[in-house]
C-alpha cells in the first residue's frame, strides 16, 4: 500500500466535490447520534444494514467475486466491517458521554494513527508534513476546547473517542487496500453488511429495543443513513481509490467545524469562540502538510 500512494498528494478533480460531500455528510453524524434515543447497538445495526442494502444493487452488477484476488479482497472487506462496528460503538458511546465537539475532535486523531501505520509499513511521510498534521489537530482543539475536566463521565467519553479514532484508521487502511481490487460499491456492501451483523448480537446481549421507537427517531436514523453513511463514509471510501488513507483521514479534520455548526442548529450547543481561528489553523496545517511533501 505504501508503494502505491503518494501519502501527501492532496485531492484534485472530481475528488474535491466527493470529499466536500463526505465532510458535510460525516459532520451530521455526531449531532444526529446525540439527538437519537435509540440504543447504540440498534443504531449501528439499522444504519449499516440500510447502507449495505442501498449499495448492494450496484455491487451485484459488478459481480466481483469470481477470482481468488477478489475473494481475498471481500474477506478483508468483511474484517474491515468488524473494525467499523467497533469504531461506531466507541463513537456512539462518546457522543452520549461527552459533548459532540469534544468527541468529534478526539475522533479526529484518526490521521495521526493512519500516519503511524503508514510509517510502520515503510511509507514515507516527511517530518514537515507530520508537523502540518499536528498544527491541524491543535486547531481542532482550539475549536472544541476539549472537556477533560468536566466530569469522569465526560473523560470516559473522551477515551472512547480516542479508541474509535484508532479503529477508524484501521478501517480506512483496509478500505484503501482492497479497493485496488474491488469497487467501492462491493467493498461498502460487504463492509457495512458485516458491520450490521457484528452489532446484531449486541442488541440481544444488551436487551436493546429494535423497532418500537417514535416516528421522529426513525427520521433521525434516515438522515443518519443518507448523510453520515452514504454521503459521508461512502464518499470517503470512493476517494480512497485514488488518495492515500493519510490524506483522506486528514480531510476528516474539517468534520469538526461542520459538526459544531449542526450541533448549534439541532442541539443548541453553542460553538466556542475558537471556531474561526481553528478553521484557519486547519487550513494552515493542511497547507504545511502539502508543502512538506518534497522535504525529508
Amino acid at each position: 500500500m505504501s508503494k502505491t500512494h503518494d501519502h501527501t498528494a492532496m485531492p484534485k478533480g472530481r475528488d474535491i466535490p466527493i470529499l466536500l460531500l463526505g465532510i458535510i455528510g460525516i459532520g451530521t453524524s455526531g449531532p444526529l447520534i446525540a439527538k437519537s434515543i435509540m440504543p447504540v447497538p440498534t443504531l449501528i445495526f439499522w444504519r449499516n444494514l440500510a447502507g449495505s442494502l442501498i449499495m448492494a444493487p450496484f455491487a451485484l452488477r459488478k459481480r466481483e467475486w469470481s477470482t481468488p484476488e477478489q475473494r481475498r479482497a471481500i474477506a478483508i472487506a468483511a474484517l474491515s466491517g468488524v473494525f467499523l462496528a467497533l469504531h461506531f460503538i466507541g463513537f456512539f458511546v462518546a457522543m452520549r458521554f461527552t459533548s459532540v465537539a469534544a468527541g468529534t475532535a478526539l475522533t479526529a486523531l484518526q490521521p495521526i494513527f493512519s500516519a503511524i501505520y503508514v510509517r510502520s509499513q515503510g511509507g514515507h511521510i516527511a517530518k514537515l508534513s507530520l508537523f502540518g498534521m499536528a498544527v491541524a489537530f491543535a486547531s481542532v482543539l482550539v475549536i472544541t476546547g476539549v472537556d477533560f475536566n468536566l466530569s469522569m463521565r465526560a473523560f470516559e467519553g473522551d477515551l472512547f473517542a480516542i479508541g474509535c479514532a484508532a479503529l477508524a484508521a484501521t478501517y480506512v487502511m483496509f478500505g484503501s487496500k482492497v479497493q485496488a481490487t474491488i469497487s467501492t460499491s462491493t467493498y461498502t456492501t460487504v463492509c457495512y453488511g458485516v458491520c450490521a451483523l457484528t452489532a446484531l448480537p449486541m442488541i440481544f446481549i444488551t436487551s436493546s429495543t429494535v423497532i418500537a421507537f417514535p416516528k421522529v427517531q426513525w427520521l433521525w436514523l434516515f438522515l443518519l443513513v443518507i448523510g453520515a453513511q452514504i454521503l459521508g463514509h461512502t464518499m470517503f471510501n470512493l476517494a480512497l481509490k485514488r488518495l492515500s488513507p493519510v490524506v483522506v483521514s486528514l480531510i476528516v479534520f474539517f468534520e469538526v467545524p461542520v459538526a459544531a455548526i449542526f450541533a448549534l442548529i439541532w442541539l443548541h450547543q453553542k460553538p466556542s469562540a475558537g471556531i474561526l481561528p481553528g478553521i484557519v489553523g486547519i487550513l494552515i496545517g493542511c497547507s504545511i502538510f502539502v508543502l512538506g511533501r518534497n522535504s525529508k
